[in-house]
């Protein structure tokens, strides 16, 4: 599946559904072959997209958001104003920031990269910014949210795969992740001072600001509605039902302030919102969301959980890892094991999700037996799985990006430092032993009771 996988996508840049399709089939084979009948074999499959249901959701509600965003001005109003506040030389850093605090308050990368994200490219774009780079100072900012939040899914699932404490694993990931964050934020500082106020073109952000102001009114009421949608996330309303009320609150912004037509906005939320401004950049920066946008990646989902339930309940992905367990001597190539495997998942499963769940299932009975805490092995999760999605281009991270921020994989992946520098510092602690927690006999006991109940 990865040789066709790569052939596909790289060599005759086409989409990677059919290659994990010809990979599907492969492992319907194999499993067959194994004494599996076919009713277990869809039953396999339909697990795996089980697993993909609450992610479904989330895709189809982010289309929604973005068209129903673009079409009130909400987002024009970010750009509109983020082009009159903030200086080209900070810029950078004050994405990373500003999606760090937000992924952190709503739990989730993928609504941060499709609010603010979105809003920030914009801004980037307008300034003369190279697209990859600022799309790598998001998915920085969003991803540290994302992995610190106790809201997050991916968060909660490797702690609770281990049976960590949800706050001990989370401060617990403090050593790995703190320092990948002030590492990103010196790197998009001096980025910022290369690429500053004096490099930019001053006439040409004062074109798009003149023709966002055209195509829209602008107003700050506008902010108003995001800062609804955080308020209701910081009440502990769950972060679905507070996408739904933003989506309706822009719905009714875009017929109310705007003057769009109730077709319009409709339209908006199904196709995405179309804007014929005359200035290319401003309608490549609005012309985009809605439910179909958000159908090319919904299908890859689905086709990538497909394989990787055949993966994971075949026993394939527990006989690969196995023979990786083989070469695990210490602590150090144990957890730099979990974090290959957990990248390896991910570049082969497709979804972040499984890179979580099956490398948390064979690894954790070792770690009890070395006497490593469950908490290095729910770290090593995290900076290993959650973070290396984004560097696959078929991983449903991957698409998703593309399809939101409009950026490919291999123009953000040397800005996405946050996500690349976490899984290095892991594999450093590791060697060296700083901040590797044993445990007791009492606590060895507690958690070997712990799995032998699962």
């Amino acid at each position: 599946m990865i040789a066709a996988m790569l052939f596909t996508v790289v060599k005759l840049e086409q989409a990677p559904h059919i290659p994990l399709l010809i990979g599907t089939t492969v492992a319907i084979i194999i499993t067959m072959c194994h004494g599996y009948e076919w009713d277990e074999v869809e039953e396999m499959m339909y697990k795996g997209i089980k697993h993909a249901l609450p992610a479904v959701v989330i895709i189809m509600l982010v289309g929604l958001i973005i068209g129903a965003w673009i079409g009130s001005g909400i987002v024009a109003a970010m750009i509109y104003y983020g082009l009159k506040l903030i200086s080209p030389t900070y810029f950078l850093a004050v994405v990373v920031v500003i999606c760090g605090i937000v992924a952190l308050a709503i739990g989730s990368s993928w609504s941060t990269m499709a609010t603010v994200g979105v809003a920030s490219m914009g801004i980037g774009i307008s300034m003369g910014l190279s697209p990859g780079m600022v799309a790598g100072a998001v998915i920085s900012g969003a991803y540290f949210g994302d992995k610190m939040s106790p809201l997050s899914d991916t968060t909660n699932l490797a702690a609770g795969l281990t049976n960590v404490d949800l706050f001990e694993h989370i401060k617990h990931m403090f050593y790995t992740t703190i320092p990948g964050l002030i590492i990103s934020l010196v790197v998009f500082f001096i980025l910022g001072q290369m690429y500053g106020s004096d490099h930019l073109n001053q006439g040409r952000i004062d074109s798009i600001m003149n023709a966002i102001d055209d195509s829209f009114f602008i107003s700050p009421w506008l902010l108003v509605v995001p800062l609804i949608v955080i308020i209701a996330v910081a009440l502990k309303i769950p972060a679905i039902p507070a996408i739904v009320l933003g989506i309706v609150l822009g719905f009714f912004t875009q017929i109310g302030v705007q003057g769009d037509s109730l077709a319009d906005a409709v339209k908006a939320l199904q196709t995405g919102y179309e804007l014929e401004s005359g200035n290319k950049i401003i309608d490549q920066l609005f012309n985009r969301g809605g439910l179909e946008s958000m159908f090319y990646t919904i299908s890859l989902t689905l086709v990538a959980m497909t394989f990787g339930g055949l993966l994971e309940y075949s026993g394939m992905l527990k006989a690969l890892i196995s023979v990786v367990l083989k070469f695990a001597k210490n602590t150090g190539t144990l957890i730099a094991s979990v974090i290959i495997s957990c990248f390896g998942t991910n570049l082969s499963c497709s979804e972040q999700y499984i890179s979580i769940i099956v490398p948390s299932r064979m690894y954790v009975s070792t770690f009890i037996d070395k006497g490593l805490h469950p908490k290095n092995l729910s770290r090593a999760l995290e900076d290993g799985g959650t973070l290396t999605s984004v560097f696959v281009p078929w991983n449903t991270c991957g698409v998703f990006i593309l399809t939101t921020l409009n950026v490919e994989v291999w123009q953000y992946a040397p800005f996405a430092i946050l996500n690349y520098i976490v899984p290095l510092i892991s594999i450093l602690y590791a060697f060296i032993g700083f901040k590797i927690v044993k445990m007791t006999e009492e606590q060895q006991t507690y958690y070997r009771q712990q799995e032998a109940v699962e």
